[in-house]
């Protein structure tokens, strides 16, 4: 694991470098859910909206709220035309300024790894989720390889670079979730696996987005000229196919949702709806 935390400091560089993937398990993560119009959103680790943008396009919501602890990607986010009604903050997914049942449903997609201490950030999803809501998240299986970019990372490791990792990947395997959402008292639980793909163009439109990769590029950032170039050498070699074309990837994510028990009886009903 690499010394530096993973930063995010650029939301437009990194839309181009995990939006698609975020939209398209996004997409698919919202069917499964299948949330009835009219509820108060929240999303936690929000970073540049990219999964926030789907939720006003798809879901009709009453109220939207998103929460990240980078500035930088929230102010690409506010200039976002779908997210002018949003209301999106700085703060710690650990501590969630908001009143208890102030929301319908919480998500945190593609978060639950970077959060140091996960089960706080389960606990205070359940906590500002009014009764009968979701408590919901997805997470791309870091330890079981389905890390969209792992091919990357792989081929980093092969020339002894390390790359930083998520406080908390091991958050992410599916029993870990279950356990997460079980210990915050939340019921109703349901795990689903998540698979997409995404194919570029060529190998150059590939490398020209790894450049704003949080980890991955931080690592590219040190490299000097002549170990870059042989590293692209080496990374083409790995992904392009014989003649040159696309590079397809793929990705798994781990979803689960749960909701938050009725005080008196247990909950029924759909999201919001106890």
């Amino acid at each position: 694991m690499g010394d530096q935390p993973i930063r995010f400091t650029d939301g437009a560089g990194y839309d181009r470098y995990m939006g698609v993937w975020s939209r398209l398990a996004g997409e698919e993560f919202l069917d499964w859910l299948a949330p009835p119009p009219g509820l108060r959103w929240l999303d936690v680790g929000c970073g540049n909206g990219a999964f926030t943008e789907l939720i006003a396009r798809r879901c009709a919501p009453r109220e939207l709220h998103g929460i990240d602890p980078s500035e930088a990607q929230l102010a690409f986010a506010r200039r976002q035309p779908l997210l002018a009604a949003a209301q999106l903050r700085t703060g710690d997914a650990m501590d969630l300024p908001y009143a208890a049942d102030a929301f319908d449903a919480a998500v945190m997609p593609l978060v639950i790894f970077f959060v140091p201490e996960p089960a706080r950030g389960v606990a205070e999803m359940a906590r500002v989720v009014a009764p009968g809501g979701w408590v919901a998240a997805y997470a791309w299986d870091m330890e079981g390889g389905g890390f969209p970019y792992q091919s990357l990372r792989d081929g980093l490791d092969a020339i002894g670079v390390s790359t930083p990792l998520p406080p908390s990947p091991e958050a992410s395997r599916p029993e870990a979730l279950r356990e997460l959402w079980t210990a915050a008292g939340l019921t109703d639980i349901e795990t689903l696996t998540i698979s997409v793909e995404h194919s570029f163009a060529d190998f150059e439109g590939f490398w020209a987005i790894l450049q704003a990769a949080p980890s991955a590029g931080q690592a590219l950032a040190t490299m000097g000229e002549a170990e870059r170039t042989s590293f692209q050498k080496l990374l083409r070699a790995r992904l392009e196919p014989p003649g040159g074309g696309a590079i397809t990837l793929q990705g798994r994510a781990n979803a689960i949702r749960g909701r938050v028990p009725s005080r008196s009886s247990p909950a029924g009903g759909g999201p919001g709806g106890g």
